[in-house]
């Protein structure tokens, strides 16, 4: 029989860079929560078999836990070899990974390598992978330079940097990861935020895509999008870089808005009951105010009053507080909510980078 080979986090970190595939065989809730990226979830137990097979354990014994746990275990590998590897071909190598790297792993390696396939397990499991996601986001942000865009809400940031992304710029976008506007108006109906340790995943595998030597354009953001914290290295690198200043007109701003928020328009109660968040801060009067233009649908008007009362002053108050670079920013204006605007002007922010960077290389 041979030896089970167990390989670093190094692997999985790569990205498949020395392994066809990644198995997850921990529980489909397990997967839920957080994953390497790109992994498959492939589980030995399900749910209800987990906190079976944990019960017995400790409510019987561990020898009657393992003898049922064993049967599942076989079972439900039969039933992948069944379906989601029938096809793998002899030179599959897969790399498989449980919550610490032992028996649910063990078994699913096991078994794949009888077959004939190089599986290999990754040593320490998910556990030691999740350590991998801290120690890095700690550390890696330092390495980068980032150029910090601004502008209050409805400026079109977002869709500058998809534009710039375009136009060839590096972009790391925190609120597209983190499935959220940054705003109290921010939830995406079609994409529920991932849990936080999903996100730092996430941003880990974007991070360790891009180049160091090259600088990214990132939108300022506040210490949280939604529900989500952003790691504290990566928030501090940010509101230390240099910034781009996006100054919008109030339309375009509020065409800007209209289209991005346009699912509000079909349930009025659910952007009410988004309003009663603000309460506390502005009172019951004023947004009441708000709610009975919604109700209404004279929607420019609500997007224009949330813009002057709430968002603005926010804006203000919190970026000249925390990105002090904002002040000697250079502005760049935009005037229309066509797409062709943000393209031309992320292709004129790309070109000034580019000299600006030849300038400082030729002064070198």
């Amino acid at each position: 029989m041979r030896p089970l080979s167990r390989t670093s986090i190094a692997v999985a970190a790569a990205s498949l860079r020395d392994c066809d595939a990644i198995l997850d065989v921990r529980s489909p809730a397990e997967f839920a929560e957080d994953h390497v990226p790109g992994a498959l979830s492939c589980p030995v137990l399900d749910n209800e078999e987990r906190v079976r097979i944990g019960t017995l354990y400790k409510q019987v014994s561990p020898f009657e836990a393992k003898k049922l746990g064993a049967a599942l275990v076989a079972r439900n590998i039969a039933k992948h070899l069944e379906s989601s590897f029938a096809d793998k071909p002899k030179g599959w190598k897969p790399l498989v990974y449980c919550w610490r790297g032992g028996k649910r792993s063990g078994a699913m390696a096991h078994i794949l390598r009888e077959v004939g396939w190089e599986a290999k397990i990754l040593e320490g499991g998910y556990k030691a992978y999740r350590r991998h996601v801290v120690t890095s986001l700690a550390a890696l942000p330092a390495n980068y330079s980032f150029q910090v865009i601004h502008g209050v809400t409805g400026s079109g940031k977002s869709r500058l940097l998809r534009s710039l992304h375009a136009a060839g710029a590096q972009v790391l976008d925190l609120e597209d990861l983190a499935a959220h506007r940054g705003s109290v108006l921010g939830n995406l109906p079609e994409r529920p935020q991932p849990s936080q340790k999903m996100f730092e995943s996430l941003l880990l595998q974007s991070l360790v895509a891009l180049d160091s030597s090259r600088e990214i354009f990132i939108e300022g953001e506040s210490r949280k999008i939604g529900q989500l914290q952003i790691p504290e290295a990566l928030i501090e690198r940010m509101r230390a870089s240099e910034c781009l200043h996006l100054q919008t007109d109030i339309a375009t701003r509020i065409a800007l808005l209209l289209d991005e928020y346009r699912h509000f328009f079909a349930d009025p109660a659910t952007l009410g009951a988004q309003l009663d968040c603000l309460v506390a801060m502005h009172g019951s009067e004023k947004v009441g105010v708000w709610k009975a233009l919604a109700a209404a649908g004279e929607w420019p008007s609500v997007v224009a009053r949330l813009l002057q009362e709430h968002y603005d002053p926010a804006y203000l108050r919190s970026a000249a507080r925390n990105f002090p670079r904002l002040a000697v920013a250079p502005v760049y204006p935009l005037d229309s909510a066509e797409q062709v605007a943000f393209d031309r002007l992320a292709r004129s922010i790309v070109q000034q980078r580019h000299a600006a960077v030849g300038s400082a290389l030729q002064s070198c």
